[in-house]
């Protein structure tokens, strides 16, 4: 589904992921784990097409790629504009209808089953403006459901949440998983990330685990991790490994 080939991302020549090489496999629920300014967001900026990379490759498998959902950390919608939540949510449909296309039954049909799987069918007609930060991220998930995204990226999608809604979003993210999506979190709640991530990358600007949770999150490789993410310059210019500057 995907892989990292000795990936390099940054911005302004300055690395902010380096040297990055990892399979993903499809159907993987993994948590992108790491301190803070690892490069986790940096990371998803890059599979998503945000970001070019200053070396090596990020391939994703063709389908996935025409597909692919991202959820960015920030809300991608302004709150005073004057829209409902059924029509934010519908946004998620845009790939299908394009532009000028109307919506048909078949389509409202699928939007109110988004909503209710969420819990905001009785939102339906209020003004997005109106939602509580929990509310609202349970609308860009429904959003997310009526994409029909084969490998789905979502940065810190439980930041600032309630426990019943992080619950009730991860038990979306398990659903999604057991229909062979492929889902990349950037997680910060490692208790989280051990009850319900199978696989998880520690990440410190470079790749210091990527596998089973239980193997990754581990008291010597975090504290590696920090090691790393507090050492790492952050105008470091991008840089070549031995064995490419002699091939």
């Amino acid at each position: 589904m995907l892989r990292f080939d000795n990936l390099t991302l940054g911005y302004d020549r300055h690395p902010a992921v380096h040297h990055l090489s990892a399979d993903i496999p499809a159907g993987s629920l993994l948590a992108v784990v790491g301190p803070n300014g690892a490069g986790k967001s940096t990371l998803l900026k890059g599979i998503a097409g945000e970001l070019r990379p200053l070396g090596g490759q990020i391939l994703v498998d063709p389908a996935a790629r025409a597909t692919l959902a991202y959820l960015p950390q920030r809300g991608d919608l302004d709150q005073a504009f004057p829209i409902s939540v059924f029509d934010m949510v519908a946004m998620g449909l845009w790939r299908e209808i394009g532009p000028f296309g109307k919506l048909r039954h078949s389509h409202l049909h699928r939007i109110e089953a988004a909503l209710a799987a969420v819990g905001l069918s009785a939102f339906a007609r209020r003004a997005v403006g109106s939602l509580s930060g929990g509310q609202l991220q349970r609308a860009r998930f429904a959003r997310l459901i009526l994409q029909d995204a084969a490998l789905i990226l979502l940065d810190e999608p439980f930041a600032a949440l309630d426990a019943r809604t992080v619950e009730d979003l991860t038990a979306t993210l398990l659903q999604w998983q057991r229909e062979g999506r492929t889902i990349l979190t950037v997680v910060h709640d490692f208790d989280h990330v051990r009850r319900h991530f199978p696989t998880c990358l520690l990440l410190a600007r470079e790749a210091v685990a990527c596998g089973p949770t239980a193997e990754v999150l581990t008291e010597p490789l975090l504290a590696r991790a920090r090691q790393l993410s507090e050492a790492f310059d952050e105008q470091a210019a991008v840089c070549r490994r031995e064995d490419e500057e002699h091939s």
